[in-house]
């Protein structure tokens, strides 16, 4: 039985596959199982796949009808033998000394309690032309410990789906990708979140994260910003259930944007009691609709009273609210959580 299991969905990548194939054969680490599924390629993959496994023994190659990259990475995994189950994209690259690191890091003693490791990332893109991505790789590379990763994970994704190793009793416990109208991969990190899965980084680069025009966080209505608020309402309100019970939840941030998101938490049972603001303009007047007022952040009560969700998403805005509120005594994961 390999220690390590790559698994790795494919569709229609034979311009990249082989680069990625190449970068776990070249592993410092050598206990490992390439698992590959092939989700109904309809171009070169499936030939290149084959010709790749005729010189490496430790590739097995599998092939479904397409169903998506949820259900087919869900069939990789299942496939799986190692102890440790190692994510990667068929157009990103390993680093290689990636598996080396993450195993290191989950066998440390003091981190048995670690779930699952990811690692810092290279963005494989033109960080002019796609600035907003870039600067989401910068955030994600910023959440190093398992606290930070928790605290940040409603406001984007903290971990880069393709550079995470977790334990494969994960899965089989907690469940895998789940195929929906969300982004499938955000979804299984929230849920695993939810449940207590504590994971980390290592804090070294041992991924390239491409951006190709063509991938499905651009094309696919899935990965749409809606669908990620939409989905994120869900989880948000299991955390208030679990650290808001008795006070009230006010929102930071009351124009058009935040409402619509409040709306979302409302749909899942969260009464929202009010807004703040840091704009003159609208402190003291109330939500049309829903007659709730905004107040400023100086009228805010004593920590204890109330819980806030800080939605604001303007560059900068998040450190800002997070330094008034603390200045006030609250506690961010007790008292407040940033979301977006």
């Amino acid at each position: 039985m390999p220690r390590v299991s790559v698994v790795l969905p494919v569709f229609n990548a034979a311009g990249t596959i082989t680069r990625a194939v190449e970068s776990v054969r070249a592993q410092t680490w050598a206990d490992w199982e390439l698992v590959v599924m092939d989700d109904g390629s309809t171009d070169g993959t499936p030939e290149i796949l084959r010709e790749l496994a005729q010189v490496e023994t430790r590739m097995r190659v599998c092939a479904r009808e397409h169903a998506g990259v949820a259900l087919t990475a869900n069939a990789a995994m299942a496939e799986a033998q190692g102890e440790f189950v190692a994510r990667m994209d068929a157009d990103d690259f390993s680093h290689s000394e990636r598996l080396a690191e993450q195993v290191a890091l989950l066998e440390q003693a003091e981190n048995r309690d670690v779930g699952a490791v990811g690692c810092l990332v290279e963005f494989g893109g033109d960080r002019a032309a796609n600035a907003g991505y870039a600067l989401h790789v910068d955030w994600v590379n910023a959440l190093l410990t398992p606290e930070a990763i928790a605290l940040g994970r409603f406001v984007e994704q903290p971990v880069v789906n393709p550079s995470v190793m977790f334990r494969r009793e994960l899965v089989a416990r907690l469940g895998g990708y789940r195929d929906g109208d969300f982004p499938e991969d955000y979804e299984l990190w929230l849920r695993w979140l939810d449940a207590g899965v504590r994971i980390a980084k290592v804090p070294r680069v041992l991924l390239t994260w491409n951006d190709a025009p063509t991938r499905l966080t651009r094309t696919d209505a899935r990965y749409a910003p809606d669908a990620f608020f939409r989905m994120k309402a869900e989880w948000i309100a299991r955390e208030l259930a679990r650290v808001a019970v008795g006070r009230k939840i006010v929102v930071w941030g009351a124009g058009r944007h935040t409402r619509k998101r409040a709306a979302w938490l409302a749909g899942r049972g969260v009464l929202i009691a009010g807004y703040v603001d840091v704009d003159v303009k609208k402190t003291g007047r109330r939500i049309g609709g829903t007659g709730l007022p905004v107040i400023g952040v100086e009228a805010l009560p004593a920590p204890g009273e109330i819980f806030v969700l800080s939605y604001v998403t303007t560059r900068g805005a998040r450190d800002y609210n997070r330094a008034r509120l603390v200045e006030r005594g609250y506690a961010e994961g007790r008292d407040f959580l940033l979301c977006a």
